[in-house]
């Protein structure tokens, strides 16, 4: 019997960055990646940052679970829910609702997985920051890799979805 290898290069920097990165690292705003993003807005397009609100940020998680995961968070750091206040639990809410809707209209998403993993043993990769994952989902969208192998395959690159998600979208339909 031989094996077939998938290669997923990819992968790589996540297997690395956090082994490396340390927990207390985590809490502090200078080891946080969303704080990074959140106080660069001239790097949007090199972070994937599809959208930023007044008090929100928005961007491509950069090791999905399907086409189109992203991640939506408060500007502030901030690890709980109760932490938030009210126009940022609105603003989160209505950056959920607006990304459902771009995605659903251009990338024909017929469902959503949407949730938050609160703190570290919730399975909060990144526990001081709290943020949503947004995850499409299409009808037959499971294939034999995952049940196989244990892999995700991805169709499309991080950049041709960020084009694809920051063009001007007619939500009116």
């Amino acid at each position: 019997m031989t094996h077939e290898q998938l290669w997923a290069p990819w992968r790589l920097s996540y297997i690395v960055s956090a082994k490396e990165s340390e927990p207390a690292d985590q809490e502090k705003n200078s080891g946080c990646f969303l704080c990074r993003f959140a106080g660069d807005p001239n790097s949007d397009r090199e972070n994937f940052v599809v959208a930023r609100g007044k008090r929100t940020l928005t961007v491509l998680n950069r090791f999905p679970y399907t086409n189109g995961h992203l991640l939506v968070a408060p500007l502030a750091h901030k690890a709980s829910l109760e932490e938030l206040d009210d126009d940022e639990l609105l603003e989160s809410m209505q950056a959920l609702q607006q990304m459902t809707a771009i995605i659903r209209q251009t990338m024909s998403a017929e469902g959503f997985n949407i949730g938050v993993n609160l703190g570290k043993v919730a399975g909060a990769g990144l526990p001081g920051h709290l943020h949503w994952h947004v995850v499409p989902r299409w009808a037959g969208d499971t294939n034999f890799m995952p049940v196989l192998a244990n892999v995700n395959v991805i169709p499309q690159s991080l950049e041709a979805l960020y084009e694809l998600l920051t063009e001007p979208a007619d939500l009116s339909t």
